[in-house]
Parts: structure tokens; C-alpha cells; sequence
């Protein structure tokens, strides 16, 4: 009897051993997901600093209304005021439609594009652009060779190795490469500056 009841001691003793398991697993569990939210964390406010389109063509506004009204006397101040005025959303749908200071920004939708084949696995970009063109540059001209202003962007992607554009060198390279060949079939102005947006290569 005795040992029965010893035996049925060990039985009763046995699922309580177990506690000390779960607690370790609910205390693994909770650190992973503190440790997942911490680095989601990190990751949203990496984006939120992120250069964006609109961020760049601000900045060149606010640099270019003050040029321009020096250069033209009333006719450059009634722009810059025009374009210094409040923050509201005409401000902001004005600036991605693209308005000129003292040239056209016009940024393009970002897009992706396969790189040339070099020493490793196939590799692409993925690029954001805004283009400055000059003053007497017609946006009509602009909206109506966007096709052709893309397809020569990924023509020269295409030819690119990805260990060319790492470099900051290839990068500007690359910059006037895009100018002077969109330049070539602009009839009313031309590219002065690019911008980019965004560059990452995988």
C-alpha cells in the first residue's frame, strides 16, 4: 500500500514539473515579440526619413523662388510669394504636378529595371527620379515624351553593371548620360539637374 501510494505521489508530482518549462517558453515568446515590434519600430521611422519627391521639389522651390524673384524684380517676387504661401494640399498637388521656379521639376514614377549581367547573380534597380528642366520647357512637351524619357533611362540601366552604379562616380555618371540623351530629342528647353529619389540596388 505504501508503495502504491508513493507511486500515485510521483503521478501527482510529475505535470508540476512542467511549470517552470512553460514559463521559460512564455518568457522566450514575449522577448521575440518585444524584439519584433522594436525593430518594426526602427524600420517605420528609417522610412519616414526617407527623401520623398515632394521633399525635393520644396526644397528646390523655396532655393529657387528666392533667385528668381531677384532675377526678374516683381514678376519673380509674385512667384516666390505665390509659392511661399501655407502648407495646404493645392501647395502640395501643385509641387507633384510639377511648377516651375526657376525650371520644371517633373518627377517620374519610380520603377524598376534589370541590370547588366556581372560577376555574381542576376541583379536589379529600383529607382525614383525628378527631373529639373529649364524655364522655357513646355510641360505639354514633357507629359508627351514621358514614354520616350523612361525607355532611354532603362536602356542605360540595362547596360549598367550593378558594381558601376555603386560607385558615387557611376552615379553621376549616370546622371549626365540620362541628360544628354533626352536632351538630344527636347525641342523647347532641356534637363538641367536630376535628382534621385530613391536608389536601391538588389
Amino acid at each position: 500500500m505504501a508503495e502504491e501510494k508513493h507511486e500515485k505521489d510521483d503521478a501527482g508530482a510529475a505535470p508540476s514539473g512542467k511549470n517552470p518549462l512553460l514559463v521559460i517558453l512564455v518568457l522566450v515568446n514575449t522577448i521575440a515579440v518585444g524584439a519584433i515590434g522594436f525593430f518594426q519600430f526602427q524600420n517605420h521611422k528609417k522610412l519616414n526619413s526617407v527623401t520623398t519627391a515632394a521633399d525635393v521639389m520644396k526644397q528646390d522651390l523655396e532655393g529657387g523662388g528666392e533667385h528668381a524673384a531677384a532675377a526678374e524684380g516683381g514678376h519673380g517676387e509674385k512667384k516666390a510669394e505665390g509659392h511661399g504661401g501655407g502648407h495646404g494640399g493645392a501647395e502640395a498637388k501643385a509641387e507633384v504636378e510639377g511648377v516651375k521656379a526657376d525650371g520644371l521639376l517633373y518627377p517620374l514614377e519610380p520603377f524598376t529595371a534589370n541590370l547588366a549581367q556581372g560577376d555574381g547573380p542576376r541583379r536589379f534597380i529600383r529607382i525614383s527620379l525628378v527631373l529639373k528642366f529649364s524655364k522655357e520647357t513646355k510641360k505639354e512637351e514633357v507629359d508627351a515624351r514621358k514614354p520616350q524619357i523612361s525607355d532611354t533611362i532603362i536602356s542605360m540601366l540595362n547596360a549598367k553593371k550593378p558594381e558601376e552604379l555603386l560607385k558615387k562616380e557611376g552615379k553621376e555618371y549616370l546622371k549626365e548620360e540620362v541628360k544628354t540623351s533626352i536632351n538630344n530629342f527636347l525641342v523647347d528647353g532641356q534637363i538641367t539637374d536630376i535628382y534621385y529619389v530613391g536608389f536601391q540596388i538588389n
